[in-house]
């Protein structure tokens, strides 16, 4: 892939996990990576040197890149390691067939056990995972043994035997990690109220395990036991700060098919995706081009005969998101609405839409980032001209004191910051925001309008309806109104006012076009501030030098211009300001500070 390439496909990139795929001119797939955050990790590849050269040469050798979103790095580990061994890519490590994750299972048996295990063995026990960090497993594993006293030995506890007194209670009875089912000292029922509670804590519901253990703390407190409760609630503090967000929480979701929908008026798009022990194994998504009028059912239908022959699945389950009949009649059709299913089917959209916006990038041409951008705006704020040229203008002042004003200037949505400007305010005395607007905004396009300069196809005036106004009156009275759009942005609501409309325009808070908006208005803002902020301090300088008798300003300039500041005029030897000034101007200079500080003589 070439640095053009890379330029295009930026833009469609996600900040979000998942396993993003090189292919080479054949299609073939040559490398297969994991990305916490998809847009850094491939990104990497493309802005700096790489130490390996099988790097670099991956990356020559890669025509195409593709990516699969999912919801947590740890999926994105599982679905990698898959991926791995299905496909063999030339540029990854081997991995060994035996390369397994553990699971946590909740034996079927009487009194059930729960141990941590590698290998699935469909006889109706229950597994939860697969989890990459041995370190979480172990933990969980442990906090539940203080949460909760289960039996860990391996016994034939059938009601039978322990009704016939066959066993007896062991050391983790006597130390208090069990509490003794073996010798009826705990009923199954209660045994069995635990396992449920551990059961929805691994799943990640905390709700009715926090419920459960709520009322086992108010039973210990009215028993006087402040201790154990007090146990409880820290180890319960403990589990939240482990609870596991994974999509995979349970191994029977077990072959299964997702298809995703999307479509507009001319194409439909399908994601698949191949789960197999709640794993995603295997993603795709296909275009399908309407001739006619098609219904959404017959499509996805269409589409599902298609990607379940090329994959040869044989799932019994397909997961789909509005009805359509089955292809079959041993196939169920689910429309989930909630749990694990409606979230593997929400990750199938989210990758389908991903790929729609791929797509609709590409067929743009060599369309820019800031093109993009600009060709939103225009169709947000219904603008006549693509807004290349954009001015923005912010006031400042405090207390009604040294106001100034500043104006910054994007063009093709970036700073061009050798054109911002500064504004002292000449005709407005006192704080008003409006008439000082109203002044910049006057002077700044006759000023354009006399050099026969380009008038920029936006102007933004930070504030309300007010300031809007205010640069209307100006422009209006400069014969420009027509010629260049015009807006203003309130700060508190971010809502865009336009002249002669009473209300508000409300851009979508994720739209990149008001982003861009906020950018501009923001760094009219800054600009502004930081002006005045030196204006304030130089003129608070210039005072101080200015109420020494026999000391004007073209003198307190030459003072600071040498020295730099008024500390180190303060400082400064007497025969430097003399040399400076003048010996009658310096003595009254020396005279002034030595009542403050005493300047060095010689």
């Amino acid at each position: 892939m070439t640095d053009e390439d890379y330029k295009l496909l930026l833009p469609t990139l996600p900040t979000e996990p998942g396993v993003y795929k090189f292919r080479d001119g054949e299609g073939k797939l040559i490398y297969v990576g994991k990305a916490k955050n998809l847009k850094k990790r491939v990104s990497s590849y493309f802005n700096r040197e790489h130490e390996a050269n099988k790097t670099t040469v991956m990356v020559k050798t890669a025509a195409s890149l593709e990516f699969t979103i999912v919801n947590t790095e740890q999926d994105a580990l599982l679905l990698e390691n898959n991926l791995i061994k299905a496909f063999l890519p030339r540029y990854n490590v081997l991995l060994k067939d035996g390369k397994s994750y553990p699971f946590i299972c909740i034996k079927k048996e009487n009194f059930p056990r729960i141990f941590m295990t590698r290998k699935v063995i469909k006889d109706g026990s229950e597994y939860f995972g697969p989890y990459t960090s041995m370190g979480r497993v172990n933990v969980l594993l442990d906090t539940i043994k203080m949460l909760f006293q289960l039996r860990t030995c391996s016994l034939n506890l059938i009601s039978k035997s322990i009704e016939h007194k066959k066993f007896k209670v062991c050391l983790e009875y006597h130390i208090g990690n069990c509490k003794g089912p073996c010798e009826s000292l705990q009923t199954e029922d209660d045994y069995n109220q635990s396992i449920q509670q551990i059961r929805n804590l691994l799943k990640g519901h905390l709700r009715p395990v926090n419920d459960f253990l709520n009322d086992e703390m108010k039973v210990l407190s009215e028993s006087y036991e402040f201790e154990k409760a007090n146990l409880i609630k820290q180890k319960l503090d403990l589990l939240k700060n482990y609870q596991s967000n994974s999509t995979v929480v349970n191994t029977d979701i077990n072959n299964v098919d997702v298809f995703a929908f999307v479509e507009d008026y001319t194409t439909a798009f399908v994601n698949y995706m191949k789960v197999v022990n709640g794993s995603v194994i295997q993603t795709k998504t296909i275009e399908l081009h309407k001739k006619i009028e098609e219904e959404k059912e017959d499509l996805l239908q269409l589409a599902i005969t298609e990607l379940r022959e090329q994959f040869i699945s044989e799932s019994d389950e397909i997961i789909v998101p509005f009805i359509i009949p089955s292809p079959s009649e041993k196939i169920k059709i689910t429309v989930p609405q909630i749990g694990d299913k409606k979230k593997l089917l929400e990750l199938a959209e989210k990758n389908v839409a991903y790929y729609k916006l791929n797509l609709a990038l590409n067929s743009t041409g060599k369309t820019t980032p800031s093109e993009r951008i600009l060709k939103q705006l225009k169709e947000d704020f219904r603008l006549k001209e693509m807004p290349v040229h954009i001015e923005c203008f912010d006031n400042s002042n405090f207390q009604g004191s040294f106001p100034v004003a500043s104006m910054v200037v994007f063009k093709n949505a970036k700073a061009a910051k050798k054109d911002y400007r500064h504004f002292n305010i000449k005709t407005v005395e006192g704080p008003d925001d409006f008439a000082s607007m109203e002044e910049i905004v006057y002077r700044r396009y006759k000023r354009m309008t006399e050099e026969n300069q380009s008038l920029p196809q936006l102007v933004i005036i930070d504030g309300g309806k007010g300031q809007l106004s205010a640069a209307v009156t100006s422009i209006d009275k400069l014969g420009l109104k027509g010629k260049m759009a015009v807006c203003g942005i309130a700060k508190r609501l971010e809502e865009i006012y336009f002249p002669d409309d009473t209300l508000p325009l409300y851009i979508n808070k994720k739209s990149e076009s008001l982003k861009l908006i906020q950018q501009i208005r923001n760094e009219a803002h800054r600009f502004a501030i930081t002006f005045h902020r030196n204006k304030r301090s130089k003129d608070a300088i210039k005072t101080e030098l200015n109420e020494i008798p026999g000391i004007g300003k073209a003198t307190a300039e030459k003072l600071l211009k040498y020295f730099h500041s008024i500390e180190k005029v303060k400082n400064a030897k007497a025969n430097e300001i003399i040399g400076l000034i003048g010996k009658s101007r310096g003595e009254k200079v020396i005279a002034h500070f030595q009542l403050q500080n005493e300047i060095v003589m010689e």
